[in-house]
């Protein structure tokens, strides 16, 4: 039975927490930067998942027990194509948000905080048949749709 080095999991942990603190950012750089961050955390734990080093995996010459698992560098593998591939279009995105716009910050799409201001209908516990005699009034939502479209227009 192989432990787990301690410091290797903290290492990993570090690698997981920052990737996903920086990819929770609105600006694309930093996204891109956690992206990176990630990867590496994720190739990390799967060298760490493969266990200590041992003999190739030819069948036939060695002991079964010594011989290295390969799944874990083939996927090891996998992870750093999707993380180059992820940053190429990250790095695209984020030089075309700079030309277009002049900065790499994301915006708060209109139609968001258009829904996020409506009021929600409350939910009751009551049957159907009382919504129906009870109908909600929808007046406010009106007036807060007029708010958003002339802020957006400014």
């Amino acid at each position: 039975m192989t432990t787990i080095n301690m410091t290797m999991a903290l290492t990993v942990a570090v690698l997981f927490a920052t990737g996903f603190y920086l990819m929770l950012q609105r600006s694309l750089m930093r996204v891109l930067i956690g992206v990176v961050v990630l990867g590496h955390g994720t190739n990390l734990l799967l060298q760490i998942a493969g266990g200590p080093p041992g003999r190739p995996p030819i069948v036939g010459t060695v002991a079964v027990e010594s011989i290295t698992d390969p799944l874990p560098q083939a996927l090891a593998l996998t992870a750093v194509v999707i993380t180059f591939a992820l940053t190429t279009f990250l790095l695209a995105l984020g030089y075309r948000s700079f030309v277009l716009v002049g900065h790499d910050e994301v915006q708060d799409d209109v139609e968001d905080r258009r829904i996020g201001t409506l009021s929600m209908p409350a939910a009751s516990l009551a049957s159907d048949h009382d919504h129906a005699a009870h109908p909600m009034e929808d007046e406010d939502d009106e007036g807060a749709d007029d708010d958003i479209e002339r802020e957006a227009s400014r």
